[in-house]
Order: C-alpha cells, then sequence, then structure tokens
C-alpha cells in the first residue's frame, strides 16, 4: 500500500515551481487514457484510481502512460477515495469513471446509480473532508453526459436546455450533474460540468455501436466474420473524437471561473451513415447483406435528435473539434484492421 503523502499547499492554476497533480478516476477507459496522455504531455503528475490491482486493464494503463501512478480506489468506498485524496494530493480532479454502457443500466440500474451518480457524490466529499471546506483548493471535473437530454425539449441542446433523462444511466449522470452543481454553490468548489455528447475512438469498448461496427467491419474484410447484428439503424448521434474532448476537460478546469460546457461537433449521423463509411474504407458500398438487426439490441426507451450547440466552449475555451466523423470513422477501421491482422492465426 501506497504511504500517504504530506499535504501540500495548492493553488489550482498557478502552480509556481512545483509540478502539478492531477487524480483521474475511470483512467482505463478510453478517455482516461486521452486524458492521462494529455496530462502527462504537459508535465502532470497524474494519479489514476483503479478498482483492486488485479484489475485487467492496469497493464494497458502502464503500457501506454507508463508514467501514472496507479491508486487502488473504488467510487462506491468514500473511504478509498479519501485515502486516494491524500496519496495524491491533486491539484485537479477528474471524475471520469463510470458504468457508462447505456444498454447495461436498465439490466443494472441499482449498480448504476451507485457507481454512476452515489460516486458522484462520494469524489465531491473526499474533496470536501481531506481539503477541510477549502475545496476551491482543487479543481474538479465532472464527466456529464448528453444522455441526461433523453427525450429533448429543443434542438440543439445548449446548457440551459432542460434534462429528460431516459435510462437508467441518463438519470444516474442527471444527479452527478446536479450534485456538482450543489457542490458548487454550497462550498464554493471549483466544479465544472462537461456535458460531452458520444466521442469515440479506436480505444473505445467493442461492446459500443462504434467500435461494434468497426471492428466487425474489420473482421468481415479479413474472412474472420460473416455480418454484424445491431439494433435501431436510424438512432442519430453528434459523434466526435475523445482525443479532442479530453482537450476540453482540461481547458475548463484552467478558466478563471467554473462552469458547465456542452461539448459537441454540432453535426448529426445515423447508424446507417455510420455502415456506409466503415464499410465504404474496406471497399464495400451495399453492405445490406452483411448486417443484420435484432430486438434485443433496442433501447426500451430511444433519445432522439442528439445534437450539441458547443458555441460557449468555442468562445470561453477556444475549443473546436479537430477529427470530423468521417476521419474518425476511418480510424476506427483503420486501426481493428491493424489490430485484427495481428490477432488473426498464423495461415489463416
Amino acid at each position: 500500500m501506497a504511504q500517504t503523502a504530506p499535504r501540500l499547499p495548492v493553488h489550482p492554476v498557478t502552480y509556481s515551481c512545483r509540478v502539478p497533480r492531477a487524480l483521474i478516476t475511470g483512467i482505463t477507459g478510453q478517455d482516461g487514457l486521452y486524458l492521462a496522455e494529455l496530462l502527462t504531455g504537459k508535465g502532470y503528475a497524474v494519479f489514476g484510481l483503479v478498482r483492486g490491482q488485479s484489475n485487467p486493464k492496469v497493464q494497458l494503463v502502464e503500457s501506454v502512460v507508463p508514467g501514472v501512478e496507479l491508486i487502488e480506489g473504488d467510487l462506491t468506498d468514500l473511504p478509498s477515495l479519501i485515502s486516494a485524496m491524500e496519496i495524491a494530493q491533486p491539484d485537479e480532479v477528474y471524475n471520469l469513471g463510470a458504468i457508462s454502457y447505456v444498454g447495461l443500466s436498465w439490466r443494472q440500474a441499482e449498480l448504476t446509480g451507485d457507481v454512476t451518480g452515489m460516486g458522484v457524490l462520494r469524489m465531491l466529499e473526499a474533496i470536501r473532508i481531506v481539503t477541510s471546506n477549502d475545496m476551491g483548493r482543487v479543481r474538479f471535473y465532472q464527466a456529464s453526459s448528453s444522455e441526461m437530454f433523453g427525450k429533448v425539449r429543443e434542438v440543439p441542446q445548449t446548457e440551459a436546455t432542460a434534462f429528460h433523462p431516459r435510462s437508467p444511466y441518463g438519470v444516474a449522470k442527471t444527479f452527478g450533474h446536479y450534485m456538482t452543481v450543489n457542490y458548487r454553490e454550497s462550498y464554493d468548489a471549483f466544479a465544472c460540468s462537461g456535458i460531452l455528447f458520444n466521442h469515440e475512438s479506436p480505444r473505445r469498448g467493442v461492446e459500443f455501436v462504434t467500435r461494434k461496427v468497426s471492428r466487425g467491419v474489420a473482421r468481415i474484410a479479413l474472412g474472420l466474420q460473416d455480418t454484424i447484428t445491431l439494433g435501431n439503424l436510424d438512432a442519430r448521434r453528434d459523434w466526435g473524437f475523445a482525443g479532442d474532448y479530453v482537450e476540453a476537460m482540461w481547458q475548463m478546469l484552467q478558466q478563471p471561473e467554473p462552469g458547465d460546457y456542452v461539448i459537441a461537433t454540432g453535426e448529426t449521423w445515423s447508424i446507417r451513415d455510420l455502415l456506409d463509411l466503415a464499410f465504404s474504407r474496406i471497399g464495400i458500398e451495399d453492405w445490406s447483406s452483411y448486417v443484420e438487426q435484432d430486438p434485443r439490441f433496442m433501447r426500451l426507451a430511444e433519445v432522439d435528435d442528439l445534437i450539441g450547440d458547443a458555441a460557449k466552449a468555442k468562445q470561453t475555451l477556444g475549443w473546436k473539434p479537430t477529427v470530423n466523423f468521417t476521419e474518425l470513422v476511418q480510424m476506427m477501421v483503420d486501426a481493428d484492421l491493424e489490430s485484427e491482422r495481428l490477432r488473426r492465426p498464423p495461415g489463416a
């Protein structure tokens, strides 16, 4: 067990000669890995929270970002979060940890609420306790989600759009979002929420539809599978590149005042568009014979017209996406082609 580090004087932005320190929950996910790379590249000492040192993704983190120090902790266990805060002594905390697969949230609603919702409260409480109520000296980022908008009240969605979540995941994220606002207003916490619309990458989990498509297309191209089974092909999303979105997270915590920001491309694409681009990358224009639909993959309550207006982020943060949807899909298909070739048995 790592020893508790002595508490250091913290200034949230002007770090003087001291190396800035950041604690990331959910560091094993795509956003955590990209953010850890970004912060280490900026000279931060980065600490990552992992649930058990036997976590199978620990080796992935160590190989992608070898300079990160991993701390054992769990968003369902407040004492472990307090301990992590005492060890890391961070200037910035990025709470990315969650049960983030929307489809799973219906099957594990209670667990989703405990981790994705109550986990935010516990992380904020850990900061409050360790800072002795001087929360403003540690800057906090909460990973909110476009799924909070759910049954949308207006198109596009802004920071002022009302929430109407349509899944246990969306409900849990909404709780975490409002808890972040509450600590900002109650304890003068420097607490920001990034209302991130869908963001993808080659590091996305294979259970998510974009990666399911890119990996399936790669395997079809290599003769390793025949079809891809999906749900609603007409669902539309505002998709961006995860590497762009973690830059916005960091920028939020460098501002003079905390706030909430929609991070999105402002463009919407359907699953059919995703399939068009992915299959086109391997030279197939008519993909109808390669795609099957199964009601099991339909959402119990679908969300419609999720498209974000990131005007505030562009004006205040100077943020804008650098990778468009076509480039993103091509990047993901190419990465899966390479990884599946390496995985293919010799002679296959």
